[in-house]
């Protein structure tokens, strides 16, 4: 099928919460898991891939509650090329109102050299676990891993034994980014037309962004006959990251005249989405990132900023309330009130039950005494902060800096460990330094600091700070944000909140840590 065929809708399959969450620091906690697939679904996702169920027993139980509470979507569990993954697999989804069973193997002959299979016997594994998957399950996803290195010939092969077998959708994964848009076009065409059975199967794209054409060589797998698209919120994933949601469904939105294909999301609660997805994976999306990057609608040239005040078309090819962007960036301030507050929030995506917005209302009261004005940003950094202290061990009640251009910087830090108060002086090599070595000085532990980065939320010198830290101890890796107008106060607070998600996990014994290694598609 070409671009110029009739318009035909295109299947949205999102694994934001299996490959977007496999980006080291990116680990969500349960809870998170099953609000963003609410999130998804909500949004009109056709197919959540919502985690890996052998991997861990908290992948297991987030599959299996993510089935159950979802309304709409199907729900996909991925599976390697084993009995007892699928097994597990099943277990998972199969309470789900639509599960999907995605089996994988890599086929390419550096993948076959993994388990040591010849030609011959990887296909007859392939065939074995398909059959087992589709004995299980009606809606059988299989993919041939490393698709676009893999001979043509064989991946015919293959491509035809899983259809026999008895796999509903043919996923042709691009696994380390290395076709171009040309290359993804004629190799999904070309199987169409020369696999048997093809017709009867959905042929699906998923492409990694090590080249930065994810997006490009996906939006070609379409025009060559897939109709169906993985990919992540915000591109999250492994290496440089997945196919991202929100650009592929705007292109083909915005350029329905050379795309002329559609899709059942509500395009108008992407931003939403995109940003309780950066929140909770603690990846910031670029300022000018394609749709949901701050600088996406913003205009700062003189030339610009006179075509858009005379006509928007001039300079922007979609409009902000197309993505879930308000109009205007209402601007809130210390006698804002609380239903005012409480209308903005629900305008930004946040939806609070009467005690919730009582504690916000206090939070948003203090930081208007700091802060003239207070916007959009301002408020999401304030949801965010803070979100985990209800069960945190560790809290931040005081912090006195000392600094000076002679001699290391000094902090004086009071904290609550597990409700008891104690405090502590530390030194280092400027106010943070000396803020972190006062934490583990109350606080001994051994993990190491992977990330630490801040950016401000607006502008001016009174603009709040978030930082992001990303910690690593035994294996496990925690991502901790906060949000204020004091730079080392929201570093210190990031800290803390990385280390209580440690323990958290320490607590679970591995429930919520990726207990296997596997390769992703």
């Amino acid at each position: 099928m070409t671009v110029t065929d009739t318009k035909d809708r295109v299947v949205i399959f999102d694994t934001t919460l299996r490959d977007g969450e496999q980006s080291p620091g990116a680990t969500m906690s349960h809870t998170e898991k099953l609000e963003i697939a609410e999130l998804l679904d909500e949004m009109g996702v056709d197919i959540i891939e919502a985690g890996f169920p052998i991997a861990s027993e908290g992948d297991f139980k987030a599959v299996s509650h993510i089935g159950k509470q979802t309304k709409n979507a199907v729900i996909c569990g991925l599976a390697r090329a084993n009995f007892g993954d699928i097994d597990r697999c099943w277990d998972a989804v199969r309470h789900a109102e639509k599960p999907r069973i995605h089996t994988f193997i890599g086929t390419s002959p550096l993948h076959r050299a993994i388990p040591n299979l010849d030609q011959d016997q990887m296909a007859e594994k392939i065939h074995a676990t398909v059959t087992h998957a589709r004995n299980l399950c009606d809606n059988v996803q299989w993919s041939p891993m490393d698709a676009t290195r893999t001979e043509e010939d064989y991946l015919r092969r293959v491509v035809e034994i899983a259809i026999k077998a008895g796999a509903t959708t043919i996923n042709i994964p691009d696994t380390v980014g290395y076709t171009a848009p040309v290359e993804a076009a004629e190799l999904i065409t070309m199987l169409i037309n020369t696999v048997p059975g093809a017709d009867e199967v959905v042929f699906a794209t998923h492409c990694h962004n090590d080249l930065g054409m994810a997006t490009a060589n996906a939006l070609a797998a379409v025009a060559g006959g897939a109709r169906q698209i993985e990919c992540t919120i915000n591109g999250l994933g492994e290496r440089a990251g997945n196919t991202a949601l929100e650009e592929v469904v705007m292109a083909m939105k915005v350029r329905g005249d050379i795309m002329p294909f559609h899709t059942g999301i509500d395009t108008t609660k992407i931003m939403n989405i995109s940003r309780r997805v950066a929140a909770v994976s603690g990846f910031a999306v670029q300022f000018n990132k394609a749709i949901v990057g701050k600088n996406a609608f913003a205009h700062e040239s003189g030339i610009h900023q006179d075509g858009m005040l005379k006509n928007a078309e001039t300079f922007e090819i979609m409009r902000p309330e197309d993505v879930g962007l308000s109009a205007t960036n209402l601007v809130m301030g210390k006698h804002s009130g609380r239903a005012a507050l409480r209308s903005k929030l629900e305008n930004l995506g946040f939806t609070l039950a009467d005690n919730q917005l009582k504690d916000v209302f206090v939070r948003f009261k203090e930081l208007a005494d700091r802060k003239k004005e207070i916007y959009e940003e301002d408020l999401i950094a304030l949801m965010r902060s803070d979100e985990d202290a209800a069960n945190d061990r560790l809290v931040v009640k005081r912090l006195r800096v000392v600094c000076g251009t002679e001699g290391p910087q000094s902090a004086e830090l009071t904290m609550l460990i597990d409700d008891m108060e104690k405090t502590e002086t530390a030194t280092g090599d400027g106010p943070v330094d000396a803020t972190f070595n006062a934490v583990k000085a109350l606080h001994p532990h051994s993990a190491r600091l992977q990330l630490y980065q801040v950016h401000a939320v607006t502008e001016g010198t009174d603009a709040q700070a978030t930082v992001s830290v990303r910690m690593e101890e035994e294996g496990n890796i925690a991502t901790g944000q906060s949000a204020d107008t004091d730079t080392v106060v929201a570093s210190a607070k990031a800290y803390v909140n990385a280390l209580n998600r440690l323990l958290v996990r320490r607590g679970r014994t591995g429930e919520d840590t990726k207990e296997i290694n596997y390769k992703d598609l």
